[in-house]
């Protein structure tokens, strides 16, 4: 069954999409609840009159969206989660994690536009943020464990004090 999308389902499609759905779920839910409508040969005229009127619009939606992904071009997180022994975090990082740590950064992303395939181990993982239909940000996402992330610091600060005082050891021979 063909659907013209009404609103962005991700996994789905974008507003406006012909999209190839399954007849009970386009029946039952897309339809009743106002996220598409049926893809008759009328209704596919009208769109395309629709997507003609609103291109100067769409163009300005996208390089919005194109300004927002360039502030999280360079962003990468780290994220720090109580692990047990054997590297399984205690909980998980999913798109509402990512979301609350990139509001730490100071950047404000809903967190149903983000992506990710939950993280129950420590590990490298990434997540990709749907700004628009054409503007996909993939952000790394990092994650430690709590205690290990804390004392890595420390170790390699210890060696730099002392690699000053060997200098002026050798300086004052």
């Amino acid at each position: 069954m063909e659907i013209i999308l009404k609103e962005d389902i991700i996994g789905l499609g974008f507003k406006n999409d012909i999209v190839e759905v399954k007849a009970g779920y386009g029946r039952n839910y897309l339809i009743p609840t106002g996220k598409g409508v049926i893809a008759s040969p009328s209704a596919k005229k009208i769109l395309a009159e629709n997507l003609k009127q609103q291109a100067r619009k769409l163009a300005a939606l996208k390089a919005e969206a194109e300004k927002k992904a360039e502030a999280l071009k360079d962003v990468a997180l780290v994220i720090e989660m109580k692990v047990s022994s054997n590297g399984h975090t205690y909980g998980s990082v999913n798109a509402a994690t990512v979301a609350a740590e990139l509001e730490k950064k100071g950047i404000n992303v809903d967190r149903k536009i983000i992506t990710m395939h939950e993280a129950k181990k420590v590990g490298d993982y990434v997540a990709t943020v749907h700004f628009h239909k054409e503007v996909l940000v993939e952000v790394p996402v990092k994650v430690v464990a709590e205690n290990a992330a804390v004392e890595a610091p420390k170790a390699e600060e210890a060696p730099a004090k002392e690699a000053p005082k060997a200098e002026e050891a050798a300086a004052e021979a």
